[in-house]
């Protein structure tokens, strides 16, 4: 599979993956685009030892990650009080609440809900977060409690 091929299939994938770990649609797409940065990289160096959505959404979700810790590491006190936190509207307010729930779900779970949205098999999400399938299962189900009562408390 060449690379414009590989972008193409997955980027819209791997930008909803992307927001359901930082809530933000501009740092989103930056992350996104690191992520095919990498993809481009490393391309040449992939083994086919699992399929190549897994790959990515792997290095996504690492790439994340790696984002959730410099934040945590920066102070948000050094921001000047008086900015104002700008939104993207044209996302369906049921939306824009779905990815908030998300992003405040503990990392793990975040990466498991965001790839069980892009349809991506509980196998492969297993194999990119290291548990088994039946937890993947587990926690999938449980999850989706959480967001369910999320939303109901919210007054939908």
């Amino acid at each position: 599979m060449v690379f414009e091929e590989i972008y193409e299939l997955y980027w819209q994938r791997i930008f909803r993956l992307c927001m359901g770990y930082v809530n933000d649609p501009d740092l989103a797409q930056d992350l996104a685009q690191e992520t095919f940065i990498i993809v481009w990289q490393q391309l040449p160096k992939f083994r086919n030892e699992s399929s190549i959505g897994t790959w990515i959404f792997r290095i996504a979700s690492n790439n994340c990650l790696r984002q959730i810790e410099k934040e945590k590491k920066f102070a948000k006190t050094d921001l000047p009080i008086n900015l104002e936190e700008k939104k993207q509207e044209s996302m369906e307010p049921q939306i824009q609440m779905l990815y908030q729930f998300i992003s405040e779900l503990p990392e793990t779970d975040r990466i498991i809900i965001s790839l069980e949205l892009e349809e991506v098999k509980q196998t492969e999400i297993a194999h990119i977060v290291g548990l088994s399938e039946s937890n993947i299962r587990v926690k999938i189900h449980r999850i989706k409690e959480k967001l369910t009562q999320k939303f109901k408390e919210n007054g939908y």
